[in-house]
């Protein structure tokens, strides 16, 4: 199983479950697509996108249940990121955790 992740504030997330859909953050739906990392961009997704960011989740979504459309589009240095162009159905994600930051500043991920 392949996991990519996505990096969201927790005030869409809680919406999210509350819909029981996930229709994509301001960026997600300016761009057309959800945004998504895989285990080794994430951190580097955190730190240039949310950089001392607190309140966020991150969500870990079994990308072969996202079909086709789901594709993996070059993006920073020709790197294959994983770009959702469809709304994120509940259904395929694994995991919900917090994204703390630490005393640095931060953000503590989990084991991935």
């Amino acid at each position: 199983m392949t996991l990519i992740y996505k990096i969201c504030p927790r005030t869409l997330w809680v919406e999210a479950e509350r819909e029981q859909v996930f229709r994509g953050a301001p960026v997600d739906l300016a761009d057309g697509f959800i945004h998504f990392s895989t285990a080794d961009q994430v951190r580097e997704t955190a730190a240039k996108h949310f950089p001392g960011a607190a309140d966020l989740v991150l969500a870990a979504v079994e990308a072969g249940r996202l079909g086709p459309a789901l594709r993996w589009e070059p993006s920073r240095g020709g790197a294959l990121f994983p770009h959702l162009y469809a709304d994120l159905p509940l259904g395929a994600v694994q995991w919900v955790k917090s994204l703390p930051l630490d005393a640095d500043g931060q953000h503590q991920f989990p084991d991935l």
